[in-house]
């Protein structure tokens, strides 16, 4: 029988709360969902009017993944959605905007993904993100080298930065932004991943091209583009553990010597989150957003 609970004055049918998702600890269904739940306060204010795109894995990491926008069949008629262009016409996907819509949404076994503009201005992007992922025998700690130098550089063009681990084997710089064209933004951070491949040969490379990537950093620029999207801070990703888009500190990027020391699990948050609040905080508050550069990087 699927127990039914009550979030927010609505009924929700919660199944498969035994289930094992990641075998590799025993983490449950029920376990995720409570994690979320605790979690909610931090991720609902990332979610919060962007369209969210869900990567689904209701068996876990080892099982089918399937990746949705559209509306789901059978989602609640109160659950809020948006009506957001596509290249091929306008869609309608789903808003996360409370605690009873995450707790639907997490009942599906989901990562969610947001893209950099909120669903009242498409395409009109309020940060930047810069998505570092390592080509083997590259970790997180040469992920970390390659961010310090381009948060000096962010940071010369008077811009905030901000970071999280992707949840996987990188990490995701983010930069409040007053809105801007998307496509300028994609061009801004193609620039800066050109120079910085330009000054890093060593450690850097900004085309995908896998033959290129051993040992390096790949800084990809394409998640700017308004078509793609991000893992969302704080969402759980299907990997072999429950790993987390985790915000992290400069100092624990500048402190990174071996690649476990940026890896976290749903047990780690809520301490995290005890300890230093919400790190991405400031990506919300309009105080920190700075208009793009109108030139283009060094």
């Amino acid at each position: 029988m699927t127990p039914i609970t009550e979030v927010e004055g609505r009924r929700l049918a919660l199944s498969n709360l035994e289930k094992v998702l990641y075998p590799a600890t025993g983490f449950t269904k029920g376990e995720m969902l409570h994690y979320y739940a605790s979690t909610a306060g931090a991720l609902l204010a990332h979610l919060h009017n962007r369209p969210v795109s869900f990567l689904r894995y209701p068996d876990g990491p080892d099982g089918q993944r399937f990746f949705t926008k559209n509306v789901l069949p059978g989602t609640p008629p109160w659950v809020r959605t948006a009506e957001v262009p596509r290249s091929d016409g306008n869609a309608r996907q789903i808003l996360v905007q409370d605690l009873s819509t995450l707790m639907w949404a997490a009942n599906l076994v989901t990562e969610f993904h947001t893209p950099q503009w909120q669903a009242d201005a498409p395409g009109r992007a309020d940060r930047l993100v810069l998505d570092l992922d390592p080509g083997p025998p590259a970790t997180v700690v040469e992920c970390c080298a390659a961010a310090l130098w381009l948060r000096e550089r962010l940071t010369a063009d008077g811009l905030h930065v901000y970071a999280k681990t992707s949840g996987s084997k990188g990490l995701h710089l983010l930069v409040p932004l007053e809105p801007t064209p998307s496509e300028r933004v994609t061009a801004y951070a193609k620039e800066l991943a050109v120079e910085a491949e330009r000054e890093r040969p060593d450690l850097v490379v900004h085309r995908m091209t896998r033959s290129l990537r051993p040992g390096k950093v790949f800084v990809d620029f394409s998640q700017n583009a308004a078509a793609k999207t991000t893992a969302t801070p704080y969402t759980l990703r299907a990997r072999p553990e429950p790993t987390v888009s985790t915000p992290v500190t400069w100092a624990e990027i500048e402190a990174c010597a071996e690649p476990g020391q940026l890896v976290f699990t749903a047990d780690d948050i809520a301490p995290r989150l005890r300890r230093h609040g919400d790190l991405l905080g400031p990506l919300i508050n309009l105080n920190r957003a700075r208009p793009l550069p109108s030139r283009t990087p060094r």
